[in-house]
């Protein structure tokens, strides 16, 4: 069961979630419908996640997810939009959101994310990635930064594992793999492991397989 906070200046699509999510056996605490009270709500009532929408009147849910995350950073954001800004994106990554998903996405699908970011997971969508790349493909590659062994645990990740499949597929503990990520994030200043993974994209240190990124 997940304590979720619903963040969109829609009321139909929070109407629609909070039936699908309660009908799954969750509880919505709030709803906000302007990034402003997303972070008063998530501070008044300390939900485990907050689905959050890029484009809201007052503060943006970039804006938002920023606050949150400097004052709560217990709290989990998922962003759910219906634009493909990169710009927007990127800078959603930056601010600390843990799973970035558009509005197309079935509600099993968008649970199911959910529910991965909840147990401490960062789901990196292939295809925002894919899309993310080509923005920055022309950039000049930097010297090696990673050990062999990090740049196996980025490229696991790219290639669409979780973190514990990750840790699975190199015969590694989950804790192993979040260590390594940990040094990850200070090396390339990396605020969340999918900031992190197409930092490595655009620095030339992983790959970013073409059939990934067509994938949802």
């Amino acid at each position: 069961m997940i304590n979720i906070l619903l963040a969109d200046d829609h009321a139909l699509l929070r109407e629609g979630l909070k039936k699908s999510f309660e009908g799954a056996g969750d509880t919505v605490v709030g709803e906000a419908a302007t990034g402003e009270e997303a972070v008063s709500l998530a501070r008044a009532l300390q939900p485990q996640v907050v689905l959050m929408d890029l484009s809201m009147p007052v503060m943006d849910g970039i804006e938002a997810t920023r606050r949150i995350k400097e004052e709560m950073p217990g709290i989990k954001v998922a962003v759910l939009t219906m634009h493909d800004d990169i710009d927007k994106t990127r800078d959603a990554i930056t601010a600390g959101a843990s799973a970035y998903m558009s509005k197309g996405t079935s509600f099993n699908e968008v649970r199911e994310t959910v529910l991965r970011v909840v147990d401490g997971e960062t789901v990196l969508s292939p295809a925002l990635a894919g899309a993310m790349l080509n923005s920055v493909r022309n950039e000049a590659p930097s010297q090696e930064l990673l050990s062999a062994r990090q740049v196996e645990i980025l490229q696991a990740i790219a290639d669409g594992m979780s973190t514990k499949q990750a840790g699975r597929h190199l015969g590694i503990t989950t804790k192993t793999v979040h260590n390594h990520l940990n040094a990850i994030y200070r090396k390339l200043d990396a605020q969340s492991l999918t900031h992190a993974v197409l930092s490595a994209v655009r620095l030339g240190i992983i790959d970013l397989d073409s059939e990934a990124a067509e994938a949802v």
